[in-house]
């Protein structure tokens, strides 16, 4: 298990299954929580949200409409009324098998989470630094704030999910509890009122797939690019428990 801060500073336990056979044999499909997979044989992205529903609200959402109708897309979403964080596996033991054939298919990945934090902030990562820059440069332009992860967030071991593409690279996309908030009326991150989306989760989500569309284009080779200079090296996300520089590779 891991630990780390709720939005308010409490300290939480999530992460009780170490496997997608463990969380299946003590949750029910349907009830507890739900897979959503779409592929299409002319696409070469998959958007993934493999802590969907009550483990990071709003990640379902926002990896959906960012994958649209043309690209590929896999949500795990808890459903619980409660302690949908007990169904956290973190995303270097994710090993669902929908999720591991649609990401070794996948030339491109971003995988979108959640982290805690009261200013609106996206933390970028993952190994496909020439998506990642393009990505965090579309956002700043659209007028969010972008950071390189720290350690206990970039994404940046081989194993996690994002990166077991078939280029053995992904991206991931961090986005604070204050920055989802602003995605949906009120603020309200409940399941019921996630369908009613802001002007901002529009600018955001046309963002992540200008930049997407600008590297299919001229895809790059993934080797390391300086981030423009609007981008600041982080300091330890605000409310997360930085573990050292392993941390990140358990997220």
């Amino acid at each position: 298990m891991q630990q780390r801060l709720d939005p308010q500073g409490r300290l939480m336990t999530t992460g009780l299954y170490t496997s997608y056979a463990d969380l299946a044999r003590h949750q029910i499909e349907g009830v507890d929580y739900q897979r959503t997979w779409r592929s299409s044989q002319c696409s070469s992205l998959l958007h993934l949200a493999i802590h969907g529903g009550g483990i990071e609200p709003g990640t379902s959402e926002l990896s959906s409409a960012a994958a649209g109708t043309i690209n590929d897309l896999y949500v795990l979403e808890a459903l619980k009324p409660a302690g949908n964080g007990n169904l956290h596996i973190t995303a270097t033991r994710f090993d669902e098998p929908q999720a591991l054939a649609l990401v070794s298919a996948a030339s491109h990945v971003i995988s979108w989470h959640g982290a805690a934090g009261t200013d609106p902030a996206t933390y970028v990562g993952g190994l496909d630094y020439a998506l990642r820059d393009r990505i965090a440069l579309a956002l700043v332009q659209a007028g969010f704030t972008v950071q390189l992860a720290a350690d206990d967030l970039d994404g940046n071991d081989p194993a996690n999910i994002a990166n077991r593409s078939s280029r053995n690279m992904g991206v991931q996309l961090e986005l604070t509890t204050a920055q989802r908030q602003a995605f949906f009326a009120g603020g309200d991150l409940s399941r019921p009122n996630r369908v009613n989306t802001t002007a901002a989760f529009t600018t955001y989500v046309q963002a992540v797939q200008h930049a997407v569309t600008q590297a299919l284009v001229t895809a790059g080779k993934g080797k390391a690019a300086e981030l423009p200079v609007q981008f600041a090296p982080m300091l330890p996300a605000p409310g997360h428990v930085s573990s050292g520089p392993a941390a990140g590779r358990r997220r």
